[in-house]
């Protein structure tokens, strides 16, 4: 279902937009993706509404079929991009799994800040950012996921996060319609 409404709080939540995430190979371009993500935290901090970045340094320790991972991150790798403009005022979620409620003070900033809706753009559509709006749904929050500010590895994976599974955990909308929707 399309964004009908923004509520009166609440938060933009970026997922991995770290040098070494968007420096990967993506669907659509990371830059793309980037400048529509830095958009859309410009509209918010000029509302004076909260914007989390969240970054990623670790991984669950669960055994997968996909195996261990066998590299060592470059000294940068955790690093927001700087086209996000990172502002004293954000909130910074450092996470050790997919998504980013999961052993993170995330849930507890958003109450604390009477958020009852989060709006949801990042790498990558099928992990971390799905992940996360698996847990805010089931934190009983409203989700909005923005569809042209997220993108995955895999076409496929992205569009079946897109088309299936996130109109049944929230909205979607484009950074568009999520800004032009603060401007009233």
């Amino acid at each position: 279902m399309p964004l009908t409404k923004l509520d009166t709080v609440p938060a933009l939540v970026l997922i991995d937009l770290q040098k070494g995430v968007a420096g990967l190979p993506t669907v659509h371009p990371a830059g793309e993706i980037i400048g529509q993500a830095a958009q859309l935290a410009r509209a918010f901090r000029e509302r004076g509404l909260p914007v989390v970045l969240v970054n990623v340094t670790g991984a669950a320790p669960g055994r997968t079929d996909a195996g261990p991972r066998n590299f060592s991150f470059p000294a940068d790798w955790t690093e927001l991009v700087p086209e996000l403009e990172r502002q004293p005022g954000d909130y910074i979620v450092t996470k050790q799994r997919v998504g980013a409620f999961i052993g993170t003070s995330l849930d507890v900033y958003l109450r604390q800040h009477d958020v009852t809706q989060i709006v949801l753009a990042g790498i990558s559509t099928s992990f971390g950012v799905e992940s996360t709006a698996r847990s805010a749904y089931d934190h009983g929050y409203n989700v909005v996921l923005v569809v042209d500010a997220m993108t995955d590895r895999d076409a496929e994976t992205h569009r079946h996060s897109v088309e299936k599974i996130f109109p049944r955990l929230g909205e979607t909308a484009t950074t568009d319609d999520v800004v032009n929707l603060l401007s009233y």
